[in-house]
């Protein structure tokens, strides 16, 4: 068995996944676009997709990004990996028809690992069942929120309650119809270390002073799940909904994190490999100038540059996901940065060169490459910009020369 095969189950899953899209997904995307049309609310929830939710659970394809057995199919990241691949082609639709969408999935591991009793009843319980949605608010519109040490929100301790004063924005899912409630981070005790300084805390969306402000765009954008800015002006938040510990924010973080840039990376060449077969399609069917425009140099380099480019970032990517499942996250640090960097750039590029084939279309809601462009070079900001996974990398590639030096 080489390094990356595909276990048994996983083959399994992953060929009922592909079936699940060929049959119903692919051919839903024009239904989602006319429901979300005709609602004119660019946060509808539309019908089509609570129809594939119901299927996808009546086919065993649910919660499969969930590494716990004991709440999902206990895959690890090598065996779920190819199966985000797949639900990347259809970033709208397949990730919540099989309830394994950001920032849900991140959020349900922290209830797994870090939640009370309490939490796991109330929230993570219909979180799985998908008849909830949650939001992460970290991100902060005021201070330079690539840096997280510099998360501001302040949460003051005033008897068995904290209390909450800030601003948050891009807490994505929050203007789900769904969504019902928060996993907030903010600063606990100024005067900590640095990275004890930030904590967790579980906030219901409709906790009182609690003002959703308005759903920020990207590049135009509405997401359906929406992109919030949040006011917290003197929201009370039980001692007891402080996750894991006062002080435990960073560490909660990391534990989150590095699963999600799996599943982040995995979508992205999912994306990739559809721009590429819409691309050779389209280059095949039209003709400029006497000839297909598949026959022209560039469009053939452009065409073996990406298969080239996407078979390097999987198996990175894959080897990312071994490491994290055999050394554990911390062990495979550099090369979860590398992923981070190099898959939304590269997958970036081919859905870049696959608009300038489909010429006037590829810019337009005809096709799901401006959708994928606006998304992926978004994807070059959340969860760490490019610059700090670089900075990271660097710093692991210097240290080993200056321990050679001592």
């Amino acid at each position: 068995m080489s390094l990356f095969e595909m276990s048994e189950r996983a083959a399994k899953y992953r060929s009922d996944l592909l079936e699940f899209m060929d049959a119903l997904v692919y051919p839903a995307e024009p239904v989602y676009e006319t429901q979300m049309a005709e609602s004119g609310n660019p946060h509808f929830q539309p019908p089509i997709l609570e129809e594939l939710k119901t299927e996808a659970r009546n086919r065993g394809l649910w919660n499969l990004f969930h590494p716990h057995p004991d709440v999902g199919p206990g895959l690890s990241n090598l065996e779920y990996a190819p199966l985000a691949e797949i639900m990347g082609r259809s970033p709208h639709l397949a990730p919540e028809a099989t309830n394994c969408s950001a920032p849900d999935t991140g959020n349900m591991e922290v209830f797994t690992l870090f939640g009370s009793d309490e939490h796991k009843e109330k929230y993570l319980k219909p979180l799985l069942e998908g008849k909830i949605r949650s939001a992460f608010a970290m991100t902060e519109p005021a201070v330079a929120s690539s840096d997280a040490t510099n998360v501001q929100l302040s949460m003051v301790k005033d008897g068995g309650e904290y209390v909450l004063n800030g601003r948050k924005w891009f807490a994505s899912n929050a203007l789900h119809q769904n969504c019902r409630v928060m996993i907030v981070m903010g600063k606990t005790d100024p005067d900590a270390a640095t990275h004890r300084q930030q904590s967790m805390m579980v906030v219901p969306i409709d906790a009182p002073g609690v003002t959703v402000m308005r759903g920020v765009s990207v590049f135009g954008y509405q997401d359906r799940e929406g992109h919030a800015e949040i006011d917290f002006n003197d929201v009370r938040v039980p001692a007891k909904d402080v996750l894991k510990g006062e002080g435990e924010g960073f560490a909660i973080a990391q534990a989150r994190l590095g699963p999600g840039r799996i599943h982040h990376c995995m979508r992205c060449i999912g994306m990739a490999e559809r721009a590429l077969e819409l691309l050779c399609r389209r280059a095949q069917s039209r003709v400029t100038f006497g000839k297909p425009v598949s026959d022209n140099a560039n469009i053939r380099d452009w065409i073996a540059e990406a298969r080239i480019d996407i078979e390097m970032i999987r198996l990175l990517t894959l080897k990312a996901a071994y490491l994290m499942d055999t050394v554990g996250n911390k062990a495979a640090q550099v090369e979860i940065a590398a992923i981070k960097v190099a898959a939304p750039e590269i997958a970036l590029k081919i859905v870049d060169r696959a608009i300038q084939v489909h010429g006037a279309g590829g810019v337009t809601e005809d096709f799901p490459l401006a959708g994928f462009w606006a998304h992926l070079r978004t994807l070059r900001l959340a969860d760490g910009p490019d610059e700090v996974h670089k900075r990271a990398i660097a710093r692991q590639e210097l240290k080993k020369y200056r321990e050679a030096a001592q």
